[in-house]
């Protein structure tokens, strides 16, 4: 059976549409047609239903293009092989990760990874947790640093790191800030050390990362273990946006500790340590029913190696 024909069904079966599939695989709709049909004949089912506007597939058919995609991918996967092991380390690597965490992560491991493998070309895909959750257990992205839990089946993750987490609150005293901190402060009992509990914060605006970020279930979690739901005035892709709200008053919110600006704790903003101890782990992760490249599997020997001299 002649692969080109799994690649036009699922073309199909994308785009719902086989003009639209004909004009992606550069073959004229008559000749996609007649192709079709011979893997109908081929395989004695029906794959497709055509219906005003649209295509759908059939049972039959649903069926076909999901094995169609497995095989291609195994197909793939065999030939990054076979070239990876006939030449080495080259070639792509797309590593997905949300911005302010790549952006702490990734340039040491970046340079001592270049330093390394120079033929590698790596492209950065920057977007929120669920669409790089999608596009990993899709194979689009090799592998992504992402913060657990990750909840996809298709997903193996292996750890990078765990570390603690903080409330931000603004040093400027707002009517909602805590009795609690009012009174630390006019003692001058409020310290970098000073332990308080989220439920001290219950009243307080909560500045939280938008939907898709994994980090905002991590801190509605965290708020809901406290037994209250926060209000939130303000949603934001950055976590430096957070914070940068924070510094004018704005609300209060959790950030990781790779993340605390000590300019701004100095001046605009405290973190404040809670008893509970929160943490986050960041992991790497990657399908774990593809091919794991040569490329994906050295950027994690270079960070177990960077991990084990710190």
């Amino acid at each position: 059976m002649d692969m080109r024909l799994f690649e036009y069904a699922l073309e199909i079966y994308k785009t719902k549409s086989f003009t639209k599939a004909a004009s992606n695989l550069h073959i004229a709709q008559p000749s996609l047609s007649k192709q079709i049909a011979k893997l109908e004949n081929e395989l004695g089912i029906r794959l497709f239903h055509r219906k005003p506007g649209t295509v759908e597939p059939t049972s039959d058919g649903l069926c076909f293009v999901k094995q169609a995609e497995k095989i291609l991918q195994m197909r793939d996967d065999l030939k990054r092989e076979i070239q990876e092991r006939k030449e080495g380390i080259r070639g792509d690597l797309k590593i997905g990760s949300t911005a302010i965490t790549g952006g702490h992560i990734l340039p040491s491991l970046l340079k001592n990874y270049e330093k390394q493998y120079p033929n590698v070309h790596i492209q950065l895909i920057e977007e929120a947790t669920e669409k790089l959750i999608d596009l990993t257990a899709k194979g689009l992205v090799d592998i992504s640093i992402l913060s657990l839990p990750i909840e996809d089946s298709r997903l193996e993750t292996k750890i990078i790191l765990t570390e603690p987490l903080y409330l931000a609150l603004p040093q400027e005293q707002k009517n909602w800030t805590p009795k609690k901190v009012k009174n630390l402060i006019a003692s001058s009992k409020l310290k970098e050390q000073t332990i308080l509990s989220i439920e001290d914060f219950a009243n307080c605006p909560f500045i939280l990362l938008k939907k898709g970020y994994g980090f905002r279930r991590t801190v509605l979690e965290l708020c809901a273990r406290g037994k209250f739901e926060p209000q939130v005035p303000y949603e934001t892709s950055s976590i430096e946006t957070a914070q940068s709200l924070v510094a004018n008053g704005l609300g209060v919110t959790v950030v990781p500790e790779m993340v605390i600006h000590k300019n701004l704790q100095q001046n605009s903003v405290m973190y404040i340590k809670l008893d509970s101890n929160p943490t986050r782990t960041l992991v790497f992760t990657y399908n774990k029913d593809r091919y794991l490249s040569m490329n994906a599997k050295a950027l994690i020997e270079i960070h177990e190696g960077e991990s084990r001299l710190t």
